[in-house]
């Protein structure tokens, strides 16, 4: 793997991860009291929950990892829209994982722990198209282009 395609395609995702991983902190602390503490259903938690980490998550990413190359309100705006997006999708693994699965819904923080990887790199994917208009695999692509045209 050449370097500019290690740091095109990894560094920004672990740098992602960092900020994520804070978020994510805050997200299940919060889980963990309401459903602990406050003995609020897992369902509720996990949305008060999920959309706190995703407000902390947007903060981070901006001030750390992508470049704004658009507007600010247009990339919140973005930003909100595809956090919804992927707060349904994360509901919705969510509760399919502890409603189809005893298991899961005696041990409610796996399935979140499996429903948080599986939205990770949609996560990252949206955010980077709203903060900086660049698509999955665009590194990948201009790898190929170059390798293809012979470009050094």
């Amino acid at each position: 793997m050449h370097k500019e395609t290690f740091r095109d395609f990894l560094i920004p995702k672990l740098k992602f991860a960092v900020t994520s991983s804070v978020a994510t902190l805050i997200d299940y602390g919060i889980y963990l009291f309401l459903t602990l503490v406050m003995l609020t259903s897992e369902t509720t938690g996990h949305a008060i929950s999920y959309s706190i980490g995703m407000l902390v998550n947007f903060i981070l990413q901006k001030r750390f990892i992508f470049a704004s190359r658009r507007k600010t309100y247009a990339i919140l705006g973005m930003s909100i829209m595809f956090s919804f997006i992927g707060w349904l999708l994360s509901q919705g693994i969510f509760n399919l994982l502890i409603f189809s699965f005893p298991f899961m819904h005696k041990h409610d923080i796996l399935a979140k722990l499996l429903t948080t990887a599986t939205i990770f790199l949609y996560n990252f994917y949206t955010k980077r198209f709203s903060f900086e208009r660049r698509y999955p695999l665009d590194a990948a692509r201009k790898h190929f282009k170059r390798k293809n045209t012979g470009e050094a």
